[in-house]
C-alpha cells in the first residue's frame, strides 16, 4: 500500500480531522490552523492511525454516527489510538462514541474504549445549550474555567484511570476526561474563546512531549533491513518469484547502517532448495562493510553450518525448511549457541479455508500444519525469535498480514516476532509494533528506494513510538 496523502512534507503537524459528514469540520479545521497545525479531513482508518494527532468531532445523533465509524474502520483507529496513549481528541458528540453506549440510540455500539454509556439530562432544559463553568479536571483542563455546550446526553461517571473535570446541569456531569495524550471534551474548545484554544494548545504541546512516547520504556521496536541473496547478489520479488536484481549486499548493508536500520538480514534464498551449504562469503563482506546485528539464513543443516556463519560475522542463525523438517537441529543450535542465536523463521500462506499454514522450499511446498501450532513447537525446541513472513503479502507493499501477526505472537509468548512480508509505509510497521512483533523487516521498499529508513522512523516517532534516531 501506498503511504497514505496528505502526511509528508507539510512542514506543520499534521491532525487528522474524521470526516464523516456530521460534524461542525469548518469551524474545527479553522480553530486548529490558528493552533499552527494542519488539519486533514479524512475517513480513511490508516490516515487515522498514523496521523501526528487524531480529533473526532462531533454534531448528530450517536447511532447513525457508531454505523459510520464501524462501516469505515475509524472505530477501531480510534480504539487503538487511546489504547496506545497516542495523541487523540473527541469532542461533543466525538466525546460520547468513545464509549460503549448511549441511551440516545439503544441497541448501538460505540468504539467501547471507555466502559459504560451515556444517560439523558433529566427535569432540566434539553439540551444543554450554552455556556457552562467547569470544576477539575486534569493537567490539560484545570482551570479551563467557562465552555461552550450543547448536549443532551451525558456521563455521570469517570472511567478507572480517567482525570474529568466537571459541570452541572440539574446534577454534576463529565465536562472532561483525559489520560495522558488523549483529551475527550463533552464541550466544543473551538467555540469557547481564547480559553479553548489554549486548551487545543495544551493538547498539542502534550503530543509533542517525549514523555508519552507509545513505549516510552524498555526495548525500542526495530526496524530491519533484509537482503535476499542469490549468487552473491541482492535479490526481491514478489510472493517468493520473480526474482530481480537489486545490488550488492555489502554496499546496500552499508547504506542501510547510515540510513538507521536496527539489524541486518542476510538470507541465502537458494541455499536450502539448492542443497549447498550458505554462502559465508556474503556474510564476510557484509560484516566487514557494517556494525550491526547481523542475522543469516539458508543452507544450515548442521552445527557446524551454523558456527562457520558465526565466523563468518553472524551474530545469529536463521533456519526455516530445515527446522520443519529437522527440529532436533533448533534445539542443538539453541544449545550450543543460545536462544539468542537462534532464529526461526516461519513463511505461512493462507488457504481456501483461510487458515495460516506453514509454507516450505521457499513457498513450492504447502504443509498441513498450521503456522502458530508450528511456532509454539519452535519456542519449546529453544527458538529464541521467530521471523515470520506471510508469502501472500510478500512484495506487494499492502500491510502486513496483522491477525497473521498477532496469532505469532500469541503462539511465541515472551519470544519476539519479526513481521515480514507487504510493508508499503510506516504506518503498516506502527500496526505490527501495535500488533505485537518486536520488529518489522523491509525489503523490496528500501532498495527501490520508496521507503528510507530514516523517514520510517521519524513517521514513527510522530506517531509516538519511541525509536532509536
Amino acid at each position: 500500500m501506498s503511504r497514505p496523502a496528505g502526511i509528508a512534507g507539510t512542514g506543520r503537524p499534521v491532525v487528522a480531522l474524521a470526516a464523516l459528514g456530521r460534524a461542525n469540520l469548518a469551524s474545527m479545521a479553522a480553530a486548529l490552523e490558528r493552533a499552527g497545525v494542519r488539519p486533514l479531513p479524512t475517513d480513511d482508518p490508516r490516515v487515522v492511525l498514523e496521523a501526528e494527532y487524531a480529533l473526532l468531532p462531533g454534531v448528530g445523533a450517536f447511532g447513525p454516527m457508531a454505523d459510520r465509524l464501524r462501516a469505515t474502520g475509524l472505530d477501531e483507529a480510534f480504539r487503538e489510538r487511546v489504547r496506545l496513549g497516542l495523541p487523540t481528541m473527541g469532542v461533543c458528540l466525538g466525546m460520547q462514541l468513545f464509549f460503549r453506549s448511549s441511551e440516545e440510540s439503544p441497541g448501538a455500539l460505540g468504539i467501547g474504549a471507555l466502559p459504560g454509556g451515556l444517560s439523558r439530562f433529566r427535569d432540566v432544559a434539553v439540551p444543554q445549550f450554552g455556556w457552562n463553568r467547569l470544576a477539575g479536571g486534569g493537567p490539560l483542563a484545570s482551570g479551563l474555567g467557562w465552555a461552550w455546550f450543547a448536549n443532551s446526553y451525558r456521563a455521570t461517571e469517570a472511567p478507572p484511570g480517567w482525570e474529568a473535570s466537571w459541570a452541572w446541569h440539574g446534577g454534576p456531569f463529565v465536562a472532561s476526561l483525559e489520560r495522558g495524550k488523549v483529551l475527550l471534551c463533552q464541550f466544543h474548545p473551538e467555540l469557547s474563546g481564547a480559553a479553548g484554544e489554549a486548551l487545543l494548545g495544551r493538547w498539542l504541546e502534550a503530543g509533542r512531549a517525549d514523555s508519552g512516547a507509545v513505549n516510552a520504556s524498555g526495548v525500542a521496536p526495530r526496524i530491519v533491513a533484509c537482503l535476499d541473496v542469490s549468487g552473491g547478489r541482492t535479490v526481491k520479488g514478489t510472493r517468493f518469484a520473480g526474482m530481480e536484481d537489486r545490488g550488492d549486499p555489502a554496499e546496500l548493508a552499508a547504506r542501510y547502517q547510515a540510513d538507521g536500520a536496527d539489524e541486518l538480514v542476510v538470507l541465502d534464498i537458494g541455499a536450502g532448495t539448492g542443497n549447498r551449504p550458505h554462502d559465508a562469503g556474503v556474510i564476510r563482506a557484509v560484516r566487514a562493510a557494517a556494525g550491526l546485528p547481523l542475522c543469516a539464513g539458508g543452507g544450515i543443516r548442521s552445527l557446524a553450518d551454523a558456527e562457520a556463519l558465526f565466523l563468518a560475522g553472524a551474530d545469529k542463525v536463521s533456519l526455516n525448511s530445515r527446522a520443519f523438517r529437522d527440529r532436533a537441529l533448533v534445539r542443538d543450535i539453541a544449545a550450543e549457541f543460545g536462544s539468542q542465536a537462534c532464529v526461526v523463521a516461519v513463511d505461512a500462506a493462507r488457504g481456501p479455508d483461510g487458515v495460516a499454514r506453514v509454507v516450505l522450499d521457499a513457498g513450492a511446498t504447502m504443509t498441513g500444519e498450521q503456522a502458530s501450532t508450528w511456532i509454539r513447537e519452535a519456542v519449546g525446541l529453544g527458538a529464541g525469535e521467530i521471523l515470520l513472513t506471510g508469502k501472500d503479502r510478500d512484495g506487494t507493499r499492502s500491510g502486513y498480514d496483522l491477525d497473521l501477526v498477532r496469532e505469532a505472537v500469541d503462539a511465541a509468548g515472551t519470544v519476539p516476532v519479526v513481521a515480514s512480508g507487504g510493508a508499503g509505509c510506516p504506518g503498516d510497521l506502527a500496526e505490527a509494533f501495535s500488533a505485537g512483533a518486536g520488529a518489522a523487516l523491509l525489503a523490496g521498499t528500501l532498495h527501490d528506494g520508496s521507503l528510507g529508513i530514516g523517514m520510517v522512523k521519524e513517521e514513527l516517532a510522530r506517531m509516538g513510538w519511541r525509536v532509536r534516531i
